[in-house]
């Protein structure tokens, strides 16, 4: 599923259990850098992670974690727990019913405090000011980080613009609607919009906002005000991320417990080994051939809580009844994908398709974490991608390179997969 081509982007749908949850993608696009650099002293550069169905009981392969905001430069602090990792997106969105502390708001030359809408493919939408604070992952931190607080007042400050509300959909400003307390981006960018949202583009993308006198138009916003990938801003282990999921059983598993762990090639945790580099291009996508078919926009999420493959009539097996957007073939299915990178490295890559309204049901409906869970990218044989969603990241270790940051041994720069 794709946003309308105006947002140019993939956003996540977070529902009931029987939902197809596609993650969030960022235009990325910026042109800052910094050199990573190994820390003279290592810092705990790993974060737990666990595969749940998350704080409302209604996301199956949510991948969550706990975030520690502080106000900026102090030790007064917060740990978010049940917060989204999501590596089609970048920087961190919390519900601000979840947050006590007081932040400080961004805010233009006239005091306007900054405000940013994040759309949904389902027409759905998050709405709410742009803070600043420091947000601490393992034993990192990144000092006054941009940060969107979804608006959970109802009415909320503002009214919400119509290019926010446009597609139709409800605000997702609780729990129970978004799934999570809030997403924390960890995608292949430095921001979230990047040179798209600046005044540099030609044509800004209606993202961030200001409100003089109760009245929100779109606002072109300098890089270091978007919200930001936080990993990039570490003083150290800010090349990009590696997160490590286990094998489960093709049955599914009540939860898995796995590790986001900052750097790569910057401790002895994170080394590429024998990891396949794939770069990508300016959005952040690869090519997936299949049947001598190119999808050339194809991406890793784990914000995307199936393999979104085609559609039901291209790979001629039936949605589901019970769980329409799924896959419901009547036995698993094998698929063998050739991934290939800008830069020219092609594997393939081999996963399965079983009965979503099955795996679903067993265990009387305990399971969260599947390996097999697919579904329908889109309507028409035309979809341009693949998205490798959460089951792709079952049993192996995926590595997120970030825009202009070097790999080891300047192997490639970022933005680059590997796996």
């Amino acid at each position: 599923m794709k946003l309308p081509d105006a947002w140019q982007t993939k956003l996540a749908l977070c529902s009931l259990l029987s939902t197809v949850l596609l993650g969030l993608a960022g235009c990325g696009g910026s042109s800052s850098s910094s050199t990573p650099t190994t820390p003279t002293t290592p810092v705990n550069n790993t974060q737990a992670i666990e595969v749940n169905l998350g704080p409302a009981n209604n996301y199956p392969n949510g991948v969550f974690t706990n975030v520690t905001v502080c106000v900026p430069g102090t030790s007064t602090c917060q740990t978010i727990p049940n917060v989204l990792v999501d590596s089609g997106s970048e920087g961190l969105r919390l519900l601000s019913s979840e947050v006590t502390l007081s932040l400080p708001a961004i805010t233009d030359n006239s005091s306007n405090a900054l405000q940013e809408c994040t759309g949904f493919a389902d027409g759905s939408y998050v709405w709410g000011p742009v803070v600043s604070a420091d947000i601490k992952l393992a034993g990192e931190t990144a000092s006054s980080v941009p940060v969107q607080l979804i608006d959970s007042l109802d009415p909320t400050t503002y009214a919400v613009p119509q290019a926010c509300t446009s597609g139709g959909g409800s605000d997702e400003n609780t729990v129970e609607a978004l799934g999570a307390n809030g997403i924390l981006g960890v995608g292949v960018f430095q921001q979230d919009c990047g040179n798209d949202c600046t005044s540099a583009s030609s044509s800004p993308l209606p993202w961030y906002y200001l409100c003089p006198n109760g009245v929100c138009s779109a606002a072109t916003v300098p890089l270091q005000y978007q919200l930001q990938n936080p990993v990039w801003m570490f003083p150290q282990d800010n090349n990009g991320v590696l997160i490590s999921l286990p094998s489960i059983s093709a049955d599914g598993a009540v939860s898995a417990s796995g590790s986001l762990i900052f750097g790569i090639g910057t401790q002895s945790d994170n080394a590429l080994g024998n990891a396949q580099i794939y770069t990508t291009d300016s959005s952040g996508n690869f090519h997936s051939i299949y049947n001598n078919v190119d999808y050339s926009n194809s991406f890793i999420d784990s914000g995307s809580n199936g393999i979104f493959f085609l559609d039901s009539a291209t790979l001629g097996i039936p949605d589901c009844t019970n769980n329409p957007g799924w896959y419901c073939p009547s036995s698993t299915q094998s698929y063998t994908v050739t991934n290939k990178g800008l830069n020219g490295t092609s594997n393939p890559v081999t996963f399965n398709i079983a009965n979503a309204d099955a795996l679903f049901a067993g265990n009387n409906g305990l399971n969260a974490a599947f390996n097999n869970l697919g579904g329908d990218s889109g309507t028409s044989p035309s979809t341009d991608y693949v998205d490798y969603g959460v089951p792709f990241f079952f049993g192996r270790n995926v590595f997120i390179g970030i825009e202009n940051e070097p790999a080891p041994n300047n192997a490639a720069v970022g933005p680059y997969w590997a796996y």
